[in-house]
């Protein structure tokens, strides 16, 4: 039955999701609410509803580690996972207001709750503060949007019928609590099941379960040439997930997020490091290629490998330890650099 409940709460928070999107995306376009800000926000709050519930839920069952294994995994998911994919099928090009605004703004975010952590806990004052630094981040892109009025996303299937756009939004809703219940509870017996940590699990099977949403979005905007969409639904939704998820659980968590010793030691490093490799390759042709969705979806298997062999403390660790710190890091550290300095001497 674990199993059952656990493909149960995926279906439930993909239908979930995907009602949320639509619905209030509707509803946004019904109250004249300007379109760009419907992408950029709208959708990515709707894609990162899954996260916001599955951490509520995980708060309720006192289950923090899961909170933090959650949002971690997904922000570096949403990174390398997806964006990996998304480039393979199809070089993704980047726009220039991606890099100096949204990216930036992602770092930032990435840090500051990083920062916030290391006292080992977020507790309700660094909830007030990342939520807001959120409510910062929407009246920034309530600005942009108004400058950049020209812009425009496709255009969205309207219901007619307002009551309806109101039952789906709350069929929506209602599914992902169902499913971020089940979800997380299933998650947990299946922790228990392997000997795996709650935020291994939490930085692994919820993480990618959660990042369905981003998944799917970003794959079919790719697959459709849809660029802009595609990245901006995974830099928008790893700022959604740090400020307003963390933040809202942070915020009404009665003990506070507990942060491990593990989370800070590679966790915490390893989103702030893959947020920040974003803009030298990025900067690069401003495209992904299919090199580097290739090299981004590597180091995933390398994340998720070190994740299995540390918490097994199996035999060949100190070994993968030792190709990844010699090797692997400082290759890619050089890599970017030499794309870097070639994209900035050719200018």
């Amino acid at each position: 039955m674990t199993g059952v409940y656990f493909v149960g709460g995926l279906i439930c928070l993909l239908a979930g999701a995907q009602l949320l999107v639509s619905s209030s995306s509707s509803l946004a376009v019904r109250f004249g609410v300007p379109s760009i800000f419907i992408g950029v926000t709208v959708i990515a709050f709707a894609t990162s509803a899954p996260e916001v519930a599955v951490s509520l839920d995980a708060i309720l069952t006192n289950k923090s580690s899961l909170v933090l294994g959650n949002v971690l995994g997904s922000n570096i998911a949403n990174v390398l996972l997806i964006l990996g994919i998304s480039s393979l099928l199809s070089p993704i090009a980047i726009q220039q207001r991606l890099i100096w605004l949204d990216i930036p703004i992602m770092i930032l975010a990435s840090v500051v709750v990083y920062l916030l952590s290391l006292d080992q806990s977020l507790g309700a004052m660094d909830g007030g503060i990342l939520l807001l630094l959120f409510a910062g981040f929407m009246v920034f892109q309530v600005l942009q949007a108004k400058k950049e009025s020209k812009e425009k996303i496709d255009e969205l299937q309207v219901p007619k019928s307002l009551p309806v756009q109101i039952f789906l939004l709350l069929v929506g809703l209602s599914l992902l609590v169902l499913g971020a219940h089940w979800l997380v509870q299933s998650a947990i017996e299946i922790a228990r099941f392997w000997g795996l940590s709650e935020l291994v699990i939490g930085l692994t099977i919820v993480a990618i379960g959660t990042s369905l949403p981003e998944i799917a979005t970003s794959v079919f905007a790719a697959w459709n040439k849809e660029a802009d969409l595609s990245v901006g639904n995974v830099i928008g939704s790893n700022i959604f997930n740090i400020l307003l998820v963390l933040g809202i659980t942070a915020l009404f968590s009665s003990n506070g997020i507990e942060v491990t010793t593990a989370s800070l030691a590679l966790d915490f490093p390893f989103m702030v490091a893959v947020s920040i490799a974003c803009l030298p390759i990025f900067f690069t042709g401003h495209k992904i290629s299919r090199w580097e969705g290739g090299l981004f979806l590597g180091y995933y298997g390398f994340y998720l490998a070190y994740l299995f062999l540390d918490s097994t403390q199996h035999e060949i660790l100190p070994l993968f330890n030792f190709v990844m710190v010699l090797l692997v890091a400082p290759l890619t550290a050089v890599t970017l650099t030499v794309l870097a300095y070639r994209y900035y001497k050719y200018l």
